[in-house]
């Protein structure tokens, strides 16, 4: 095998991505339903396949940054016309890295039926959004044996700063960990930045005023930006944080755990998302907040 990746997923963060191998120098064959998404990855320099059985013929390295578990499995595993998978084409000794958020144990169920097949899998989920997609800045967090991530690990550096957390499904479980924060952060800057200009005070100032101090945080400067500013294009919509909160809360049940500001935040998420939200940035819940906060006061 060459060094060769395929790459499959290339929306927001996985375009970004996928460019900043093709600039270290990777040969990278480039798969994505819609393939007009791809385009400029092939003036970089991708090899457009139509097909993903046709995008991993001597691929070293399988990254996939599709949407969710379910329709990963049917990449990998559902036969084509011919009868054939990407998982029975993939070459023994080659190595899927699956760098999208899905459950842990979807994430074990991948690395086992590869393992029949002699192919190693690395969980290697990320967080830092488009913009450390773009800068090539991402938190990686990888699970999976040694050898698979001392394999994968120049490939990931290249996307990010990669820590390896442990076994396979491990990244997963980290990257819960992540969005679990992440989405009760959003929610506690948006309360607070809502009781700020509720009482009359100068949202920017305030926002500036915080910097530095015990609550600051990358989500009270980015995203504390964001709601001040009303810019809501997605950087990672509000239906992917309703997914891993969702996931987060679902994996905590099953280990016996009442986490009930996951379960707060996830609800917020869900009614977010009923109201036709979904597409929004995440932080666009602080928006949804204010809409019911003056819906409530215009019924009072």
């Amino acid at each position: 095998m060459s060094d060769t990746v395929a790459f499959f997923g290339t929306g927001i963060m996985g375009t970004p991505m996928c460019g900043h191998l093709l600039s270290a120098g990777y040969s990278v064959n480039v798969w994505n339903r819609t393939a007009d998404k791809a385009a400029s990855l092939v003036a970089q320099g991708a090899t457009l396949c139509a097909v993903p059985n046709e995008a991993v013929v001597g691929a070293k390295f399988l990254v996939i940054m599709l949407s969710t578990g379910p329709v990963i499995d049917q990449v990998l595993f559902e036969p084509d016309r011919s009868g054939d998978t990407v998982a029975k084409r993939l070459d023994s000794g080659a190595t899927v890295i699956v760098m999208s958020s899905i459950p842990v144990e979807t994430s074990r169920a991948q690395a086992t039926s590869l393992a029949e097949r002699s192919v190693n899998y690395v969980d290697a989920p990320v967080s830092g959004g488009e913009k450390g997609a773009q800068e090539a800045s991402l938190t990686i967090m990888a699970g999976g044996d040694d050898e698979s991530f001392a394999a994968v690990r120049e490939i990931l550096t290249v996307m990010g700063r990669a820590t390896h957390v442990g076994p396979v499904g491990c990244g997963q479980l980290a990257k819960l960990a992540n969005q679990t924060i992440v989405g009760i952060t959003i929610n506690a800057v948006a309360e607070a930045l809502l009781l700020v200009e509720a009482g009359g005070g100068d949202v920017a100032a305030v926002h500036k005023a915080l910097r530095g101090g015990f609550a600051d945080s990358t989500i009270l400067r980015q995203h504390g930006e964001r709601m001040i500013t009303g810019n809501f294009e997605p950087g990672a919509k509000s239906e992917v944080q309703l997914k891993d909160l969702n996931t987060s809360r679902r994996l905590a049940e099953s280990l016996g755990l009442n986490l009930p500001a996951l379960r707060l935040t996830e609800s917020l998420y869900q009614a977010m998302c009923d109201a036709g939200r979904e597409a929004l940035d995440h932080s666009g819940l602080f928006a949804f907040l204010r809409d019911n906060i003056k819906k409530d006061r215009n019924r009072q």
